[in-house]
């Protein structure tokens, strides 16, 4: 029987320069939005996978912009939705805050785009 390898994605691991590595981060998670869209990972899978605190401090340090943090912390809070709120609210908010994320992704890659965007940083 063939055993499914769970992948944790550690960002300061992936080789690419710093100009790239927003574009990178957004295109993982975009991935990431498609797949706890389509239901195949769970919030849960997906803070183990990504959105834990290794990453969250690699964000805040490297890449060091205001979109890319946003989407970490909107990343770090899905499982706690189907906690604190009723189902049926729990799932309007959970596909409001993927949205969020796919949104904020589409901003790095303007940014990315367009030369003469001024470069927002977070403290």
């Amino acid at each position: 029987m063939k055993q499914i390898r769970r992948t944790r994605i550690v960002l300061s691991a992936i080789s690419a320069n710093l100009c790239e590595q927003p574009e990178i981060f957004a295109l993982i998670n975009l991935g990431l939005v498609e797949s706890l869209a389509s239901g195949s990972l769970t919030p849960t899978q997906a803070v183990k996978r990504f959105y834990h605190a290794d990453n969250c401090l690699y964000v805040k340090k490297v890449l060091r912009q205001k979109e890319a943090n946003a989407i970490m912390s909107h990343g770090v809070q899905l499982p706690d939705l189907f906690e604190s709120l009723p189902p049926e609210e729990a799932q309007r908010e959970f596909y409001h805050e993927l949205e969020t994320i796919r949104s904020l992704c589409l901003k790095l890659f303007d940014r990315r785009r367009s030369p003469n965007a001024a470069t927002h940083t977070i403290a």
